[in-house]
């Protein structure tokens, strides 16, 4: 069979190697010190400056890759014997990139401590009872470690035959020493040697010959070749390997020693990390260490060989998601970030939210007037930024994500009044007072509002709601994180930059940050000291998958806009034609639009149905009908596949029902709880619809296009939420908002509130929300009050023991 691993090496066989030059070619990249040294590369490759895949989710497309074991993977704790369960995950993970058409090469430690214990056993079952005793503990027994690799070679491979051998793959051992790489023959027969069981599906599995091996240092390139690590780079730049993983018994590269306080991950190391990075000792079983990592990584790297550091010890599918372009390890990289981490980024979001949240609110709503000032000044520049987004979108996104990707000048002029409107609500957000209640005397509580803190928003191909969800924010004193779709990329950093200048008079802009890449969201959703709040805006695969991976965190957003319109069998028939045509046609591709228009069946004989379909016609709708409606007409246009579908598109579902409850039980059956309609004329019947349908809106005689922020007066919408807690419906400056107790006392304690105790009691008096309420006369008032009923009550005390004592006399 043919397969692209023999074309491949075909390939290798007619083209010259450039990266394998005699060493006379290339005299000045040679060590002066060791004159048998390589060169570092060819010229046609020593001109490149970074691996081919500049990002993780590039790494899908590797064909070529080494896999190295280091020997706290391959071992078990103590060093002793080896560490079966985790090699054998690691093999179905090589043999599952086999059967994908990848070409793997495994370069696996381990030889040393499977040869010690073979060898301690057989030790120990030479000796007498008394020598046995002596050296039980198998430590004591010092064996030198060249015998141990030669005892364990052996029995390692015959493990690895077997194991790969479970799914039908041949492997081959090749044990290389130091000088097969200096030495420039030496070194071309192991490349061919490689490439020729690469070429006949055979794994080739490498390791330190430590039988005959030297612990001098031997260099190559720029260096030094005294691991199993260092080999593994040096064997993927001669190899062409495209992908580098190495893996390790650490999560992969840290600040610092991981066990270290404050330590932390370093998901992407360049060469700024290593300013930050303090390494810790090298390994307990190994030869190498961290430091001997991160130096063979970056020299892997800058010769065009993508570099994964990971745990080989804690996951099962570890080697597979690096390859799937998952974010597990450390991925080595030589672009240099140009601005802040994600992590900086969250925290500066944090902090900016704060200082936001200070500001009066006549600062806040200036802040929002800058800014539908400014779009409406640098109009030019956000529809040519605009221009290079559709026309990279043109013949790639459907037409709908196309109209909602393009903007206009009367799109943006109607933004810019939407933020006027959102700045005038900016005055009565935040710090208000919702309830206010004496106590006890001197004792004030009051509930008053807050913003939540940092939101997430994530918006797919709708650059219009970049504006309005950092007005939004902005309005209700909340720091703010943007991850925009790819697709308005152009578009999304014009209209943030005005959001920047906006804030610059008032306050940090770090308050709002934009996120680049959907690896920093993924980050951000376990961030859950930084993010409140998550709103996704798009499809419901997107929300969904949000949801999913979101965690701790809140997600406030809906899955469909799967919106419905009921034409009552007492509506206006005028009413009822402009309403369709408008929730339909007006903007399809918009969560709001109708999906589904129900009929009564009184209707099919009035001409007021023929008069629908044909109106639907004429605006270029495609019609699918559904299962009941069919069974009545002679002839069935397309049918109905799924009533729980949002078109996004001029398409849409017509049925019939027989009464206003079947189409309520329609709704709840297909709906998505967003915005449903009825149209009639009958006050009991809107009345029943209104209580029956359980949307986030219901609307009477009116499109429901209206179920939007700006049309319901809100400015603008962060989203429509159609879940339950929290907000619901529209979500605009109130959605994002929480509240806080603010309890002011006197130096009163519990204790003198305790039953048995007289000397406070509660008086829990509501009193009027006005801040200028006197609280001070209030409890005077109250004290005044119960003085007067404890006067009032010694009074009548008295007067009743004169009365008895009347009595008496």
């Amino acid at each position: 069979m043919f397969c692209r691993s023999t074309f491949r090496h075909v390939k290798q066989l007619i083209t010259p190697r450039l990266i394998t030059p005699s060493l006379s070619s290339s005299p000045t990249l040679l060590s002066s010190s060791l004159s048998s040294t390589p060169s570092l590369l060819s010229s046609s490759l020593s001109t490149s400056s970074s691996a081919r895949c500049r990002q993780r989710e590039d790494l899908k497309e590797c064909e070529r890759i080494i896999v190295k074991l280091g020997s706290a993977v391959v071992t078990r704790e103590k060093g002793d014997g080896l560490a079966l369960g985790r090699l054998a995950s690691v093999i179905e993970q090589i043999s599952e990139l086999h059967f994908q058409g990848k070409q793997v090469i495994l370069v696996s430690s381990g030889a040393v401590a499977f040869g010690r214990q073979r060898l301690i056993n057989q030790l120990l079952m030479g000796q007498s009872v008394r020598q046995t005793l002596r050296d039980i503990n198998k430590h004591q027994l010092v064996i030198n470690p060249r015998a141990c690799a030669g005892a364990g070679q052996s029995g390692l491979m015959s493990l690895y035959e077997a194991m790969f051998a479970q799914y039908g793959i041949p492997c081959a051992q090749v044990l290389i020493t130091k000088p097969d790489f200096t030495q420039p023959e030496s070194r071309k027969m192991l490349q061919s040697t490689l490439n020729d069981l690469l070429s006949m599906n055979i794994v080739p599995i490498l390791n330190e010959n430590d039988v005959v091996g030297n612990d001098s240092d031997s260099k190559y390139g720029r260096i030094n070749l005294n691991d199993n690590d260092s080999f593994a780079a040096a064997l993927s730049v001669e190899l062409d390997v495209e992908l580098l993983i190495l893996m390790s018994n650490v999560d992969g590269i840290f600040t610092g020693p991981p066990e270290e306080p404050g330590s932390r991950l370093i998901e992407t190391f360049n060469p700024q990390s290593m300013m930050e990075v303090k390494f810790g000792g090298k390994s307990n079983v190994g030869r190498g260490g961290m430091a001997s990592k991160c130096a063979a990584a970056m020299w892997a790297v800058e010769n065009q060989v993508s570099v994964v550091i990971a745990n080989g010890m804690s996951r099962s599918s570890t080697i597979t998601d690096i390859v799937n372009g998952k974010k597990v390890g450390t991925f080595f990289s030589l672009e240099t970030s140009d601005g802040p981490s994600f992590e900086t980024q969250a925290h500066m979001c944090r902090l900016g939210g704060r200082a936001l949240a200070a500001l009066p609110a006549e600062s806040r709503a200036a802040i929002i007037n800058n800014l539908a000032d400014l779009m409406v000044k640098e109009l030019d520049s956000i529809l040519n930024a605009n221009t290079l987004d559709l026309e990279a979108a043109n013949g790639v996104l459907s037409d709908h994500n196309i109209a909602r990707l393009k903007l206009t000048q009367d799109k943006v002029n109607t933004l810019a009044s939407g933020l006027k409107l959102i700045a005038e609500s900016a005055h009565s957000t935040t710090d208000q007072v919702l309830r206010r209640m004496l106590i006890a005397e001197d004792m004030t509580l009051e509930l008053r509002t807050v913003p939540i803190g940092v939101l997430l928003v994530i918006f797919e191909s709708r650059p219009d709601a970049l504006p309005q969800v950092a007005a939004l924010s902005i309005a209700s004193g909340n720091g703010l994180m943007l991850k925009g779709g790819k697709e308005a990329w152009h578009t999304n950093r014009v209209l943030f930059n005005l959001v920047q200048r906006a804030m610059e008079e008032f306050c940090p802009p770090t308050a709002i940050q934009l996120i680049a890449t959907r690896e920093e969201v993924a980050d951000l959703l376990k961030m859950n000291q930084f993010i409140d709040l998550v709103i996704p805006r798009g499809s419901s695969q997107l929300v969904k998958d949000i949801q999913d991976a979101a965690g701790s965190i809140p997600v406030m957003g809906h899955a469909e806009g799967v919106c419905h319109v009921f034409i009552d069998k007492d509506c206006d028939n005028k009413k009822a034609r402009r309403i369709a045509i408008d929730a339909k046609c007006d903007y399809p591709a918009a969560c709001n639009a109708m999906e589904t228009l129900l009929i009564h069946k009184s209707h099919l004989s009035s001409g007021l149905f023929h008069k629908l379909i044909e109106d639907l016609k004429q605006n270029n709708v495609k019609i699918h009908i559904g299962p009941r409606l069919s069974m009545l007409l002679p002839v069935s246009p397309t049918p109905v596949n799924d009533f729980s579908v949002e078109y996004g598109s001029l398409d849409c579902n017509v049925e019939v029902v027989d009464s206003l409850q079947d189409a309520v039980q329609h709704i709840h059956t297909w709906g998505s709880g967003h915005t449903d309609v009825i149209v009639t004329e009958n006050e009991e019947a809107s009345k029943e619809f209104r209580s029956s349908v359980d949307s986030a809106c219901v609307f009477v005689n009116c499109s429901t296009r209206f179920s939007d922020g700006y049309r319901f007066g809100l400015g603008a919408e962060v989203g429509i939420s159609t879940g339950r807690i929290h907000a619901r419906g529209p979500v605009g400056i109130q959605g994002l908002l929480t509240t806080k107790w603010i309890l002011v006392g006197n130096g009163q304690t519990v204790e003198e509130f305790t039953a048995g105790d007289k000397r406070k009691q509660f008086v829990f008096k509501q009193l009027p929300i006005d801040e200028t309420c006197d609280v001070e006369s209030v409890s005077s008032v109250e004290s005044t009050e119960t003085s007067a009923v404890e006067d009032k009550t010694s009074e009548e005390k008295e007067t009743h023991t004169k009365k008895v004592h009347v009595k008496k006399a």
